[in-house]
């Protein structure tokens, strides 16, 4: 057991150490001949779960589409368009408000070509856009470079398809003369190469952003977020039905069968403990193996899978409020525990721990579904294992505890109505979560059937509901079959059903567009908002990295970096509803000089730029939105959008950590105030 927790730390240390250079989209190219002279081109494309590639002519409001460029095409021609092959899936997008196609999983475009001369000297690339449900990459190109010998047509051949329509291909304009001049970045910089404040705008800083960031990253947040998830689930397991009543009978059973040794009967249980981890963190490692670390990042952002995981919540949610009972076939758990009764030691242990598991399965299922839910759809393929490892560890821990001081078992709170009372909250809480999970579908889908405003009146009526409930005002069925109808509600459920309430009224003013920042990660984005009086909104006021450093050393103020794109979904999402709000927004135009730069913006350098990585690797960089993406993954070390940094205009240097997609108010705000605190 040691050795396996071990084992998921070091994986979620190595997780949280990895780059932000991603890489989810594999391209390869060949030049495909036939015996005659007629040719194709194939980029064929291999890509990661949850990301997509978009596919052509997508038009000039949308993100990026797949565009074959030309260096050089000596001794043959393009003939037709690029064509997108293979599955190509088409949906509504909410924020384009336009039909997107593009590619998940495989992808393929091929250009078809004429040799016109015995010789041939081919340079061309595709470039193409990638984007995920969180983040969009800079255009990405795939080249060929063909040299070689092709028969050609006969005249008559020649003369006939002369005749047929062609396209002109988008052709750089400085590729045309050998004679055109290129700016060369080196990779490193010193007081010599000119101006001193320009060699630092260039200098790379991956380090001491890393250093900023220290192991503060998403990855770890996520599995220490699913590890105490876990933990208050198996916490609220013991507080059900099925397990309490258990706890004292199972710990008198083993202090019994050692009467003459009370430390065998000790040990006994903290097997049984030990037993228990081990069978609820073997479910979360088989949720992995069956499904594979690919499968749960997919379908973490799947819409298909979402609606699943909504229906299963509300079916959970009705099962904790009394409408029917979820079970196991009560064989099962006969034929464990005869099993159990007819073996002894360590086994008999185990068995009987595995009997505890089936016979409270209709009270532990709606918990742990809801846990592997948040677990598969973190993105993390480590995470059903330790969101098993925290539940499990919580249920485990009272029979270990009550076997080692069992005189505590006189003071515990006897079985009732209080148990009753946890799971229709729970019941309430699974309700709400499932509405996060249909969300997410009907924005993949553009069905608009859960915006915003629909999305907090739900959850506006979940809680008033939830709130009427603790204060005693509504009843369930369960609580009639409890003895609990008449009963008053204790102070303690009073004083919940107070906050509940207020919580309800405190989401009112989001359905006219208030921010509500204590659901702003769990409520669709604020563009989904049909009636929005908060109608601020935050521009740049520079959009060239050089130009904007350079009014934010005579200003004397920080300068929040944000690497986006026309393209990027998850860019827009955050001006939406993280901008507009009024703090972050006075922030932003009176603390900061705000530089927006578009990596995937197309206009051409009047002159193109040669530039040399830390790992001397060369580029050649000939449009703005290329300067700028070669600026964020040299620099900084990352390659998605929205990227968020603070600077010094004076050094170019971090002021703190960065900061990347995420709805959550707060969250920026903190990061925005650490930038200025840094700056002073």
């Amino acid at each position: 057991m040691r050795k396996i927790f071990l084992i998921l730390t070091a994986l979620m240390l190595t997780i949280a150490a990895q780059a932000q250079i991603m890489t989810p989209v594999h391209f390869s190219s060949q030049l495909k001949t036939t015996d005659g002279p007629e040719a194709e081109i194939i980029f064929t494309a291999t890509i990661d779960p949850g990301w997509h590639v978009y596919s052509t002519d997508l038009g000039q409001d949308g993100p990026i589409e797949a565009t074959f460029f030309v260096n050089k095409m000596e001794g043959a021609e393009v003939v037709g368009k690029l064509m997108p092959k293979g599955n190509v899936i088409k949906k509504y997008d909410t924020v384009f408000g336009m039909e997107l196609k593009y590619f998940e999983n495989k992808a393929t475009f091929v250009q078809k070509i004429k040799f016109t001369k015995p010789q041939y000297d081919i340079d061309c690339y595709l470039e193409y856009g990638a984007c995920n449900d969180e983040s969009c990459l800079p255009p990405g190109q795939v080249e060929l470079k063909e040299k070689g010998n092709r028969p050609l047509t006969s005249a008559s051949e020649q003369k006939e398809d002369s005749k047929k329509d062609t396209v002109t291909i988008k052709t750089l304009d400085t590729d045309t003369a050998a004679t055109d001049s290129i700016t060369v970045i080196p990779p490193l910089y010193s007081k010599e190469d000119g101006d001193k404040l320009d060699s630092l705008l260039w200098a790379p800083v991956t380090s001491e952003l890393q250093a900023l960031n220290g192991n503060n990253s998403i990855a770890d947040k996520s599995l220490f977020y699913i590890l105490m998830m876990g933990f208050v689930g198996g916490l609220l397991a013991v507080c059900m039905p099925c397990i309490w009543p258990i706890i004292p009978m199972t710990v008198s059973f083993f202090l019994k069968r050692a009467k003459t040794d009370k430390s065998k009967g000790v040990r006994d249980a903290v097997t049984y403990g030990l037993s228990i981890i081990v069978i609820y963190l073997g479910l979360g490692i088989c949720v992995t193996t069956i499904f594979g670390s690919d499968s749960l990042n997919a379908m973490s952002t799947n819409a298909v899978f979402n609606v699943f995981l909504f229906l299963l919540l509300v079916i959970f949610a009705l099962s904790f409020f009394g409408w029917f009972e979820i079970k196991l076939p009560d064989s099962w758990a006969n034929a464990i525990d005869s099993k159990a009764s007819t073996t002894s030691g360590l086994l008999s242990i185990f068995l009987m721990a595995f009997t505890l598991v089936l016979v409270s399965f209709s009270c532990t299922a709606p918990i742990i579904g809801l846990l592997l839910v948040e677990a598969t759809t973190s993105g993390n393929w480590a995470a059903p294992a330790m969101g098993m490892l925290g539940f499990a560890v919580a249920l485990a821990l009272p029979f270990t505890i009550f076997a080692l001081f069992p005189s505590w078992l006189k003071q515990a709170p006897k079985s009732g109505s209080w148990m009753t009372t946890i799971k229709v909250v729970l019941g309430f809480i699974e309700l709400a979560f499932a509405l996060k999970f249909l969300s997410v579908a009907d924005q993949a889908y553009g069905w608009h059937i859960l915006d915003r405003e629909v999305f907090i009146s739900l959850w506006i009526i979940i809680f008033g509901l939830l709130g009427a409930y603790l204060c005693g005002w509504l009843k369930f069925q369960e609580d009639e079959i409890g003895g609990n109808l008449q009963r008053p509600m204790p102070v303690a459920c009073i004083m919940g059903g107070l906050v509940s309430l207020a919580f309800a009224v405190y989401m009112l003013p989001g359905l006219w567009g208030a921010p509500c920042k204590a659901i702003s990660a769990f409520a669709p984005p604020m563009n989904t908002q049909d009636f929005n009086l908060n109608t601020k909104v935050v521009e740049a006021q520079y959009t060239d990295y050089e130009k904007g450093m350079a009014a934010a050393r005579a200003q004397g103020k920080p300068v929040l970096l944000d690497f986006t794109g026309f393209g990027c979904v998850n860019c827009r999402k955050m001006e939406a509803s993280v901008w507009t709000d009024p703090q972050v927004a006075q922030m932003l135009t009176k603390d900061f000089v705000l530089i927006s730069l578009y990596v995937d913006d197309k206009a051409r350098l009047t002159e193109p730029i040669e530039v040399t990585g830390q790992r001397g690797n060369t580029k050649t960089l000939r449009s703005i939105g290329a300067k700028w993406s070669w600026l964020q993954s040299n620099k900084f070390g990352a390659n998605a959008q929205p990227f968020y940094v603070i600077l010094d205009p004076e050094t170019a240097k971090p002021l703190t950590g960065s900061q990347a997609y995420n709805e959550d108010i707060n969250a920026y705000i903190n990061f925005l105030k650490k930038g200025l605190a840094n700056k002073d």
